[in-house]
């Protein structure tokens, strides 16, 4: 395999985290995430530092966003380090739509992962969702 065949680390850390988010499975965080990695909550004011936190966070969302089988990406778009990926889903029968900036560093592990979603309805049902599965994990 030629250097021109190597995929980049943006497109490894996509196809890892889509096979993830394809088979409802976030045992693969680990080695997705980097140790120092950023996760910015739409429902939380101050960025959460840290792989463990992070983990915590996306392994809550796997239950309360993709877990029910409505999830789905509708748009993808990759610029350098950073993918921007577009989503809808529904909860507590409200609708969502978001978006997940993931940006990677040089080895294809997640430095920073932000959520925003939108509409207001949905913040409100995501907020409570997200409190309560987290909540239940302690």
């Amino acid at each position: 395999m030629s250097a021109t065949d190597t995929p980049r680390p943006i497109d490894r850390a996509l196809a890892h985290w889509h096979e993830m988010v394809e088979t409802r499975d976030p045992s693969g965080l680990g080695e997705f995430l980097h140790d120092d990695v950023v996760f910015h909550s739409p429902v939380v004011f101050t960025p959460v530092p840290g792989k463990a936190l992070t983990a915590k966070y996306l392994e809550a969302a796997f239950v309360t966003f993709i877990s029910g089988g409505e999830f789905r990406y509708t748009s993808e778009t990759v610029d350098g380090d950073l993918a921007v990926l577009q989503f809808e889903t529904t909860m507590n029968g409200k609708y969502v739509n978001g978006v997940d900036m993931i940006r990677v560093d040089a080895d294809g592990r997640v430095i920073e992962f932000r959520v925003m979603i939108r509409p207001l309805q949905a913040v409100h049902a995501v907020h409570e969702l997200m409190g309560n599965q987290l909540a239940a994990d302690g």
